[in-house]
């Protein structure tokens, strides 16, 4: 299936310091477009890559499971430490889970993480049947677009496959068994209203890692895709702050950063 105009990954080959962007479920690289760009201005480098299933129909995301997902970003790593001293994974909602798990298992080649509404868990009483209604029902209505700016819109599926569903909820339980393997600096900024993520996921992330540098940044103007939201520019001023402490750059007139 051809992709959906927009949905498109993103690449950019800046300096020495990368960063790997990851989307959410159901969601495409759209929903961080703005983002990557705005670094790759700044000089970084930039991977912005489309998970398996996503940006054609729903349908093809059924076929696919966590395993494809988070195998994707791994080999989009690897190739982006090839050809950067430094590099750091990021994420929004199943992004920021994804983003967790790189970070857990690859230690020192990570250097710091940085998740918009992270997800930790499926959340309401429908999750717990999801092994048996997965194949009772194809799918359920979609999540995509909960945005409190008006003019903004996500590119993602209006309909939720649960098989792959089923599967994000059996990654999320992984990773939860994980995150006390992410010792990396992270910088966790939540909505203040998220009708997707509640604030304990959130939470539970903030509980279970060992990283002893965080920051974490309320945004009381976005909803759960606050990438696309009154507080874009935020996140990217926020979130390249956190890069430049950690691997500080060579500064636009060429001389390297005081202090």
């Amino acid at each position: 299936m051809p992709v959906l105009p927009g949905a498109e990954p993103y690449r950019h080959d800046g300096g020495e310091v990368g960063v790997l962007l990851c989307h959410g479920f159901t969601g495409s690289p759209q929903s961080l477009r703005p983002w990557a760009e705005h670094l790759a201005a700044h000089g970084l480098s930039v991977s912005l890559p489309l998970l398996p299933g996503h940006g054609t129909r729903w349908e093809d995301l059924r076929a696919t499971g966590w395993e494809d997902w988070y195998a994707h970003l791994d080999r989009e790593l690897w190739q982006l430490s090839e050809r950067c001293e430094r590099v750091f994974v990021a994420g929004l909602s199943m992004g920021g889970a994804l983003a967790l798990r790189l970070a857990a298992k690859h230690g020192d080649r990570v250097t710091g993480v940085v998740v918009v509404n992270p997800a930790n868990r499926v959340h309401g009483l429908a999750a717990y049947a999801l092994p048996v209604l997965r194949h009772l029902i194809p799918s359920t209505k979609g999540i995509a677009s909960d945005i409190a700016k008006g003019a903004a819109t996500e590119l993602g599926y209006d309909r939720v496959p649960l098989h792959a569903a089923h599967s994000l909820r059996r990654f999320l339980r992984v990773l939860d068994g994980e995150l006390p393997q992410v010792t990396q600096p992270l910088l966790l900024l939540r909505s203040a209203v998220d009708h997707v993520v509640p604030a304990a996921d959130s939470a539970r992330v903030l509980s279970r890692v060992s990283s002893t540098d965080v920051t974490e940044s309320v945004l009381e103007q976005s909803y759960h895709v606050a990438t696309l939201d009154h507080d874009a520019d935020r996140i990217v001023e926020e979130s390249l702050a956190f890069v430049d402490r950690l691997a500080p750059r060579v500064g636009k007139e060429g001389t390297a950063p005081v202090g």
